[in-house]
């Protein structure tokens, strides 16, 4: 089976006591959208579990992926759940402080 196109963004999911994180890898645009709708769907809605999601590995988001974020934060302030961003690269900071959406996505602080 051939997947350089099928692995061309992937998104795993981390359960922890009180929090799930996905981590995304690859590239987020709108090909890949539906695949990361399915992903996150059954967990916005849970407001029991901190959200959060990872993009250690995310090489580039486009506006359809950076338009589901905004729905995943509109959906989860809604519900006055937490969610939050984590280890956004560089390139990809500088595009969220351009289209001044960087001040909705602010870290979850870790209590350890």
């Amino acid at each position: 089976m051939n997947t350089n196109k099928t692995e061309k963004f992937n998104a795993t999911t981390e359960r922890n006591e009180g929090s799930c994180t996905v981590y995304l890898s690859g590239e987020l645009d709108l090909s890949v959208a539906p695949k990361f709708r399915l992903v996150m769907e059954p967990l916005v809605g849970d407001s029991a579990l901190d959200l959060i999601i990872n993009m250690r590995d995310l090489k580039y988001i486009d506006s359809t992926g950076i338009g589901i974020l905004l729905s995943i934060l509109k959906a989860r302030h809604g519900m006055k759940a937490r969610f939050a961003v984590d280890e956004v690269p560089g390139q990809i900071q500088k595009l969220f402080d351009m289209t001044g959406i960087s001040k909705f996505f602010t870290p979850i602080e870790n209590s350890q």
